[in-house]
């Protein structure tokens, strides 16, 4: 039998207090970057690691960060990119698969950042990094929401980085779009900016994905005009790689323009499907000529279904190229182009011959109905095939 004080015993011992272990105070995080800077890329493995040594002297004493967009470049782009980032945590990549245009990389990577301001600039080295510091200290001031590098407010900034010819598109596009802007910017197409990341955040739904002039659609989507700053600087020569920039490009601006001064009634999409029309339309004509020796109907037919033809696989190669359908997808799209647009067709039919009957011209209810039909076809094989 057990004595009565060797379960008090027992119990005065549990009862003691423990003494908690010492503990290191949890270490507090860094703060994260203060400055992103988003390069879209498309093949420029040469750029690449110059552009970020550049960075690295530039901002010097700033808490940066750099986001290369990779739209999936053959050349290994993005591979050297992880390459580098491996032994440098301010180096991130992004890389896009099935998905294409320097717009869509900017909004991207600025909606990838954390950091109260992010900057835009070319990996081609033909902006001035340099002017990036004095940038940041603008927006800092808190009176600025954007401060865009201008070539036109430097003697030699368009001298040394363009040809004649892409000088005077450059000049006419600036001029043509600052009509549709609500603030006075000498350079609206510049690709050298920086900016306060809420700007991009609250119009990133309202922004084309498509082309390349992204500042002047960031500035005509605003709800209220921005306080913007223009410095300026000259255009450098491209150090490796090609440029991007193509007629294609020129079209999908004036598009845009279009799109901004009718408050997005116009898309950019209908104007390019609208051009591949007219030149469906040659196409037609161009097959009736040539088969006179057929009877008409058959040569109607097979006129309209090479007309049908060629307008899909240019929509599909211009008009929708972020969108490109190819391999088993292209064929079964093609299936659904045509049918659809069969319907278009018998909806222009059946409009004109109603309003002609009503006492419309017969020009005019020709022209009513192909207007319909063509609506018909830009919407249906939007959602339909594309």
């Amino acid at each position: 039998m057990k004595a009565p004080y060797e379960d008090a015993a027992v119990s005065d011992q549990a009862i003691l207090p423990v003494r908690p272990t010492p503990q290191t105070p949890p270490a507090v995080p860094p703060a994260g970057p203060e400055l992103t800077v988003v390069a879209p890329t498309f093949n420029e493995r040469g750029n690449i690691a110059r552009l970020v040594e550049k960075l690295d002297v530039t901002l010097a004493g700033i808490a940066w960060e750099v986001i290369f967009v990779d739209d999936n470049s053959p050349d290994g782009t993005a591979e050297l990119v992880k390459q580098i980032a491996a032994s440098d945590t301010r180096v991130r990549c992004l890389r896009r698969v099935g998905r294409r245009g320097l717009a869509g990389a900017v909004v991207e990577g600025a909606l990838a950042s954390a950091a109260p301001y992010v900057a835009v600039i070319d990996a081609d080295m033909q902006h001035d990094e340099t002017l990036l510091p004095r940038m940041l200290n603008v927006l800092r001031g808190g009176d600025v929401d954007l401060v865009v590098g201008s070539r036109y407010l430097d003697a030699a900034g368009l001298e040394n980085g363009f040809s004649p010819a892409r000088k005077a598109a450059s000049q006419f596009a600036n001029a043509l779009g600052k009509k549709a802007l609500k603030v006075e910017v000498s350079d609206p197409v510049s690709g050298f900016f920086m900016l306060r990341r809420e700007v991009v955040d609250r119009v990133a739904s309202q922004l084309e994905t498509t082309g390349f002039k992204i500042l002047f659609d960031i500035i005509a989507s605003q709800p209220e005009p921005l306080r913007v700053k223009e410095l300026p600087y000259a255009f450098a020569a491209r150090e490796a790689g090609e440029s991007k920039l193509d007629n294609r490009v020129a079209l999908e601006y004036l598009g845009l323009v279009a799109s901004k001064l009718s408050r997005g009634l116009i898309s950019p999409r209908i104007i390019f499907f609208g051009l591949v029309g007219v030149s469906g339309l040659a196409v037609h004509m161009t097959v009736l000529l040539l088969s006179t020796e057929l009877r008409f109907s058959f040569s109607q037919a097979l006129a309209g279904v090479t007309a049908m033809t060629s307008n899909y696989f240019i929509n599909n190669v211009i008009t929708y190229r972020d969108k490109r359908l190819a391999g088993w997808k292209l064929l079964t799209g093609y299936l659904r182009f045509c049918a659809l647009c069969a319907i278009g067709l018998a909806a222009s039919v059946a409009v004109g011959t109603v309003l002609q009957s009503h006492g419309v011209p017969r020009l005019l209810a020709g022209l009513a109905g192909a207007v319909s039909g063509a609506i018909w076809n830009y919407v249906s094989t939007y959602l339909g095939v594309w």
